[in-house]
C-alpha cells in the first residue's frame, strides 16, 4: 500500500535521494503515517514549509528524538532554512528545555553543518551586551508579555526575585533580542518547544497570550498545532489545543 501522490512527493521534496529502511520493514505502517504527516495534516494548515519546519525541529527538540532530528534537520537545511536560523532555534530551545538535552542537539548540528561545508562559528546574532542585556531584555520581554511584566516583578518574594531578573536577563535579553528569527516566529517556535515538552501547560497557556500580543492568531497556533501532531503526539498537542481554545477562542 503505497503513500499517496501528494505524500510521496512532499516526502521526496523534504528528503530527497532518502529511502527509509522502514519501507521495506514496516512498509504498512510507512505508507499510512506518511499519508498523516505529509498530506492529511498538511492539507488543514496553511503554515509555509519554511516556518512548517522551523517550528517541527523546535518540538522535535523538546521531545528529545535525536534521529529524527537528524532527519528533519537536513529537510530543513535543504529547503530554505539557513544555518543560522537553525541555530537559533538550538539556542532558543535552551531556554526552554535546559541545555542538559539540547547539548546532543547543537552537537548534532554542529556535524550535520560541517558535513554540507558550513564554517564555524556561524556569524554572531546577539544584539545586547552584558550590562544592557537586563535592561533591553526586560523591555523587549513587556513588548511581548505586555504589562504584567511589573507585576510579576511586584508580586515576587524578595528570595525568588532573582528568578524574574533571569527571565528579563537571559530568556528575553539573551534570547529574543538576537537577530535570525524575528518576534513573531520565536513567539510561535517557543510555543511549538513548550507543547512539545509536555507538563508546561500554564508556560503553554501565557505564550498563547504572548503569541496574541505579538501579533500571530488563533490560525497561526492551529496551524503549528497540526504540523507539530506526527511528531508530538496526540495528548500533548491536545493540551495544546485546550490552551489554544481558552487564550483564544473561536469566533462565535
Amino acid at each position: 500500500m503505497p503513500a499517496d501522490d501528494a505524500a510521496r512527493a512532499e516526502h521526496d521534496t523534504l528528503f530527497p535521494n532518502h529511502a527509509s529502511t522502514f519501507a521495506e520493514t514496516d512498509t504498512e505502517f510507512v505508507a499510512f503515517f506518511d499519508d498523516f504527516a505529509f498530506d492529511e495534516t498538511l492539507r488543514a494548515a496553511s503554515m509555509n514549509r519554511h516556518d512548517r519546519l522551523v517550528v517541527q525541529l523546535g518540538a522535535i527538540i523538546a521531545v528529545g528524538a535525536q534521529t529524527e532530528f537528524r532527519t528533519m534537520l537536513g529537510a530543513a537545511l535543504d529547503n530554505d532554512v539557513t544555518p543560522i536560523e537553525v541555530k537559533e532555534v538550538v539556542y532558543q530551545a535552551v531556554a526552554y528545555v535546559g541545555i542538559a538535552r539540547v547539548v546532543d542537539f547543537l552537537r548534532i548540528t554542529n556535524e550535520v553543518l560541517t558535513e554540507r561545508g558550513v564554517e564555524l562559528p556561524l556569524p554572531g546574532q546577539s544584539t545586547t551586551t552584558p550590562d544592557d542585556r537586563f535592561e533591553v531584555g526586560k523591555a523587549k520581554q513587556t513588548e511581548i508579555v505586555g504589562d504584567r511584566v511589573e507585576s510579576m516583578y511586584a508580586n515576587a518574594p524578595d528570595d525568588a526575585l532573582h528568578f524574574q531578573r533571569f527571565l528579563s536577563a537571559n530568556c528575553f535579553g539573551d534570547h529574543y533580542t538576537r537577530t535570525g528569527l524575528d518576534v513573531r516566529m520565536r513567539e510561535l517556535l517557543t510555543f511549538a518547544m513548550l507543547v512539545g515538552l509536555g507538563g508546561a501547560d500554564g508556560q503553554v497557556e501565557g505564550h498563547v497570550a504572548a503569541n496574541l500580543h505579538v501579533g500571530n492568531s488563533r490560525a497561526d497556533l492551529l496551524d503549528v498545532l497540526t504540523v507539530l501532531l506526527p511528531f508530538v503526539g496526540y495528548p500533548r498537542t491536545l493540551n495544546g489545543l485546550a490552551a489554544v481554545d481558552e487564550g483564544a477562542p473561536a469566533a462565535a
